[in-house]
């Protein structure tokens, strides 16, 4: 089959791998409609997660038609379902939690001593997204396995286009998560730093969980034009001090509850980002956080951060004292997809939430390597790339 593979900074390929087979009793084969670029896909373009090798399949958005189960799965041939990205076995301590994503079991044994050592307790295994979350390979191909068939995916009735559905394996209900997290009251004023994919459907979450305000921060000026159509207030960081406004919009007071939808790449030409920048190209630092430092200093005493961002080493210049003085509270952690599913693809059938909105491009999977440059140096013009084999056939 074909398939886009990792092989180092920059540098991805469409090659020609072997099919996936059928490994466990509880596995699936999909065929692959739709697939997506995500945001989260870009950290591995630029080598920033570690434990990628050479050939790793990647993807970790995508939905498709059940052509293969294993003899424990619950799905059918033929069924179209999308496949959130966590990897989750549904029986675990944390699975009856519904914490999917810290599931005990979802990753491989021989990779649990990865993620033990550099964060004191393995995660759940996710789709094409280094060897550290299971090595498993993604879903940028024309075939993927899916483990734990029975727990993840959800089947899509039919009638219902793969656009509308597809981000709910796993930007929709990072978004929703994102919200949630932020403890959204009635009338609540909700700023939200990052305008991405997750950003805006986080800004779209929040007033659907009742916030009056909600003040998107971004850059990029299509992407805050995104915003304001959910009713957004904006804030361009490069033509406006994004504290002072807030300050000013907030009557003094700061947001009730801030949203980091950036994550370790944060942009912008600020003394703490420029010296995160300095310490990551040196091997001294890893993540660049000037956007969670500013959403704490920003938020009112007493408010909520989430942080559904991406972030993955050690970081200093934290600013815990704010943070305990003011009383803040912080939630964060991958999204445990399987735990929202149903709720959003009714919301979505109702009419309730728009997904098609963000896609801007539309490709054959035999384009990936180009859409992955595109996504990376035209972030204002390109905000979601779907990717569909055979599509130029």
């Amino acid at each position: 089959m074909r398939a886009l593979t990792w092989h180092g900074k920059h540098d991805v390929r469409m090659d020609t791998v072997p099919d996936p087979e059928i490994l466990n009793p509880r596995d699936a084969i999909i065929k692959i409609t739709s697939t997506a670029i995500c945001g989260s896909d870009l950290h591995l373009y630029d080598a920033y997660i570690p434990t990628l090798k050479a050939g790793d399949i990647l993807g970790h958005e995508f939905m498709g038609e059940v052509v293969e189960v294993g003899a424990k799965s619950t799905l059918k041939k033929g069924q179209r379902v999308v496949v959130p990205f966590t990897i989750a076995c549904g029986s675990c301590y944390h699975c009856s939690k519904t914490q999917f994503s810290a599931c005990d079991n979802g990753l491989p044994a021989d990779n649990q001593d990865i993620a033990q050592e550099l964060y004191g307790q393995p995660m759940s295994g996710l789709f094409g997204y280094s060897h550290m979350t299971g090595g498993y390979a993604g879903g940028q191909a024309e075939y993927v396995r899916v483990p734990f068939s029975d727990v993840g995916p959800i089947v899509i009735p039919d009638g219902i286009d793969d656009d509308k559905v597809l981000f709910l394996s796993d930007i929709l209900p990072t978004g929703w998560m994102a919200a949630e997290n932020a403890d959204i009251e009635p009338g609540d004023t909700v700023a939200v730093w990052g305008c991405g994919p997750v950003g805006l459907f986080a800004v779209q979450s929040a007033f659907l969980m009742g916030a009056a305000r909600v003040i998107a921060i971004d850059h990029f000026p299509n992407r805050l034009a995104l915003a304001k159509q959910f009713g957004a207030e904006t804030i361009n960081f490069e033509e406006t001090q994004t504290y002072e406004a807030l300050m000013l919009m907030t009557g003094g007071i700061g947001p009730d509850a801030v949203i980091d939808a950036v994550g370790l790449e944060a942009h912008g030409f600020f003394v703490d980002n420029v010296i995160d920048q300095i310490k990551a190209s040196t091997f001294l630092g890893t993540d660049r956080i000037h956007s969670i430092r500013q959403a704490i200093l920003a938020c009112r005493k007493g408010g909520r951060v989430s942080m559904p961002a991406v972030y993955g080493g050690f970081v200093d210049k934290f600013p815990l004292g704010a943070f305990m003085e003011k009383g803040l509270t912080l939630k964060t952690g991958q999204t445990h997809v399987q735990r929202y599913l149903p709720g959003l693809l009714a919301a979505i059938m109702e009419g309730k939430i728009d997904t098609t909105f963000l896609i801007s491009h539309r490709m054959d999977l035999e384009q990936a390597p180009e859409g992955y440059k595109m996504f990376h140096d035209q972030q204002n013009e390109v905000t979601k790339i779907v990717l569909k084999p055979g599509l130029g056939a």
